[in-house]
């Protein structure tokens, strides 16, 4: 799992390249909640997502959820594999996600 950080303080986008799993969630989360003390608007940027397993769902669900109180976050360029995750949980009623 590798997270690019783009953007300033207010508008950020996190390029996650690999995959969100047990073995490398730690690195997601600890990347996101730094996001999450500073930005306003939070793009999480899934063209490079290979996989993604209930531990990075919970991770997109909690950052959704302060993002509520404080902006804004999107999940962008959501690949096929990783819709029909989202979709058979019923996260993609949950979050936005733009294609």
């Amino acid at each position: 799992m590798i997270v690019e950080k783009i953007g300033d303080v207010d508008d950020i986008t996190l390029k996650l390249i690999g995959r969100i799993d047990t073995a490398t969630a730690s690195v997601l989360e600890e990347v996101v909640q730094g996001c999450l003390e500073q930005a306003k608007f939070l793009v999480l940027d899934c063209a490079n997502l290979e996989y993604v397993s209930s531990v990075g769902l919970r991770i997109f669900l909690k950052a959704q959820k302060a993002m509520m109180t404080q902006g804004d976050m999107k999940l962008i360029n959501v690949n096929e594999a990783v819709m029909e995750v989202l979709d058979i949980t019923g996260f993609s009623d949950i979050l936005t996600i733009e294609q």
